[in-house]
């Protein structure tokens, strides 16, 4: 048996598994080697992907067999603290408690491994200091996220206060979002939804997966704004409402039911654009993100309870994406939903 304690970042842990810890979780005989510091980081690596038994990523429920061998890789440290940035922002909605941002394609919510600039809480920081007692120095304000490739309304709180009285209507499913998508093919009814379960691919930790063990509740209304070609259609145009928050959540679902959203790098394949017009098949195949926008958000004032509606136009790109197939296409099914920026 080989150990090495204590962590380092960017270090490397081997172990292999004795005739006494045969038959236990991962999890556990980790936690028992006593080279990593508490149960919850074992979790943590194991959740990341950053623990192989028998080179083999595993779930922390894995039950290991006498002989095999397990590495942890430590990833480097991440440098601590978010430096503000002057980055321009598109202010939806503001006042004394919350501020709604339209986010650009390629900005993430919040600093992850590898991306520590250019990020929502550095713009956040720069224009309005969000200073305060925040449970996440990380994230402050941070109550929802967009996908960094996703574009659309997020809704930030100023302050703590705001930010707990936030967080408790999104923990009750009361705060309603509408994101428009253009996917590949066309759903075959008219609206419906997609009520399967999502959990974390066991392999590709990256991402998310339907029908999976350890799998948790996901529901999806969709409606069909707009099809483009005939039977079979080649792309589509939806109004979607996620029921519940998961990762990735609109995007597993609508690829489980065959429409995959274009341009999405985890669960699209331009091989699914089939047409006569190959310059509009081509177009959607080199689109460059996921198409999809966080069209719309309605929720309660976190000082006065009003009901506040806060709407992001839809981005040039995918407007003019939807312009080609028009053009390229015969329309089916128009259905144009509300525009505009703010409704309180």
């Amino acid at each position: 048996m080989t150990e090495r304690a204590p962590e380092r970042a960017g270090s490397r842990l081997v172990t292999e598994v004795s005739a006494g810890d045969a038959g236990q979780r991962l999890d556990r005989v980790l936690a028992a080697r006593g080279f990593l510091p508490t149960r919850a980081r074992v979790a943590a690596l194991v959740r990341a992907g950053h623990v192989r038994v028998d080179g083999v990523v595993r779930r922390a429920s894995f039950l290991v067999s006498e002989g095999q061998r397990i590495d942890v890789e430590i990833p480097p440290e991440e440098p601590s603290g978010v430096e503000p940035e002057a980055i321009p922002l598109d202010v939806l909605y503001e006042d004394d408690w919350i501020v709604a941002v339209n986010k650009p394609a390629g900005m993430a919510s919040h600093p992850a491994p590898g991306c520590r600039r250019g990020t929502l809480v550095a713009a956040l920081l720069h224009h309005w200091g969000m200073r305060g007692d925040w449970p996440d120095p990380q994230r402050p304000g941070i109550v929802h996220r967009l996908d960094k490739d996703t574009t659309g309304v997020i809704v930030v709180a100023k302050t703590p206060r705001a930010m707990h009285a936030l967080a408790r209507q999104f923990e009750r499913r009361t705060i309603a979002k509408t994101y428009h998508a253009i996917v590949h093919g066309s759903p075959r009814d008219e609206e419906g939804e997609v009520d399967l379960a999502i959990g974390r691919d066991p392999v590709s930790r990256h991402r998310m997966q339907a029908r999976v063990g350890q799998r948790r509740e996901a529901r999806t209304r969709y409606r069909v704004l707009e099809r483009f070609g005939s039977a079979p259609a080649l792309a589509a145009w939806l109004e979607v409402e996620p029921r519940t928050g998961r990762t990735h959540q609109i995007r597993v679902h609508l690829a489980s039911i065959g429409t995959p959203i274009v341009g999405d790098p985890l669960y699209s394949s331009a091989s699914r654009a089939r047409t006569a017009r190959r310059d509009v098949a081509e177009r959607l195949a080199a689109f460059p993100r996921q198409a999809l926008h966080a069209a719309r958000i309605t929720l309660r004032h976190p000082d006065d309870g009003r009901t506040i509606e806060i709407v992001a136009p839809m981005p040039r790109d995918m407007e003019d994406l939807l312009a080609e197939l028009r053009a390229g296409q015969p329309r089916i099914d128009a259905r144009d939903p509300r525009s505009g920026r703010i409704r309180s």
